[in-house]
């Protein structure tokens, strides 16, 4: 299925992830909607020619205005963020915000949705981590670690049964840990550690991160093979590799770099396999060095 000429909302148009949906949309051939809070927030979205919807998360009617006459919604509008643990918040926005899309959706007459989820949604790790692996649920014990990925998991667990309920079809996207331009969250944080001229450099830590770029690619696949993606989940995270690779990579692609990197020893591993992505959409990772390289053109500041 080709994507050109076909109408697709995005929430969250003007966030982070969202600015690469859309750019993955347009080069598909898409017209966008761009269904936000602060249309003014991106001027630049209108001269790529989205069109830009005002609603709210917690806005039904407005929500379903700014749906009506797209083929398909990409529901990506979601809380993520390192200094905010706070649980009410992330109820309001990542469960109640996507019982309110789905609403939404049923009452605009859209039939197809892709939600982006996370693989924080996976409770425990086994290597690798498939997309059938448990997740959170209500009984999940709450602290500032645990917050965000209940949040994510109980949004996506609630978008499969009101799927289920109104007759949607539906797929949804699990990145991992994103980098790239325009970064509230991680990448700012890499910034920091690196300007400095003497840093700690996690050592023995397999942590995938994924380029926002390859998670909105996904985004767009799915939709174009939707008759075969339709009804499934797909892990879209980075490679099994070590963190030092992509501190590497930072420095290759021209970021700012310290004079010395002092290993701290950190044995983490986490890996999710990736491998119905790549086989269903032939979906793939760029290299981190490639990643970063476009992170720097798009947002000069990130290099530090």
């Amino acid at each position: 299925m080709t994507l050109k000429g076909q109408k697709i909302a995005v929430t969250g148009a003007t966030g982070f992830l969202g600015r690469y949906i859309v750019d993955s949309l347009i080069a598909h051939g898409a017209h966008v909607i761009g269904v936000v809070r602060s249309p003014d927030k991106v001027p630049e979205l209108k001269t790529k020619g989205v069109e830009l919807r005002k609603a709210d998360l917690a806005e039904k009617e407005k929500l379903a205005d700014g749906f009506r006459g797209a083929d398909a919604v990409v529901s990506n509008a979601a809380l993520f963020s390192i200094s905010n643990q706070n649980w009410e918040a992330h109820v309001q926005t990542n469960i109640d915000g996507t019982r309110n899309v789905f609403d939404a959706v049923k009452a605009s007459g859209v039939k197809r949705v892709v939600h982006v989820s996370s693989v924080a949604v996976y409770k425990g790790h086994k290597k690798p981590v498939t997309e059938d692996h448990r997740q959170y649920d209500e009984s999940s014990g709450k602290n500032p670690a645990t917050v965000y990925p209940i949040s994510k998991a109980l949004s996506e667990q609630l978008a499969w049964k009101l799927a289920k309920e109104y007759g949607i079809e539906l797929a949804t996207v699990r990145p991992s840990a994103i980098y790239g331009a325009f970064d509230t969250n991680f990448t700012p944080w890499m910034r920091r550690l690196m300007k400095l001229p003497v840093t700690l450099a996690p050592a023995k830590l397999n942590f995938p991160l994924v380029y926002a770029g390859d998670v909105a690619e996904a985004v767009s696949l799915i939709l174009e093979k939707w008759n075969s993606a339709s009804g499934k989940a797909y892990n879209t995270s980075g490679e099994d590799v070590s963190m030092g690779l992509f501190l590497d990579a930072w420095k290759e692609a021209g970021g700012r770099s310290p004079w010395v990197r002092i290993p701290v020893p950190l044995p983490i591993n986490r890996y999710f396999d990736i491998s119905r992505a790549k086989t269903d959409l032939g979906w793939k990772n760029r290299p981190f060095v490639d990643g970063l390289r476009e992170t720097f053109r798009l947002d000069p500041k990130a290099k530090g």
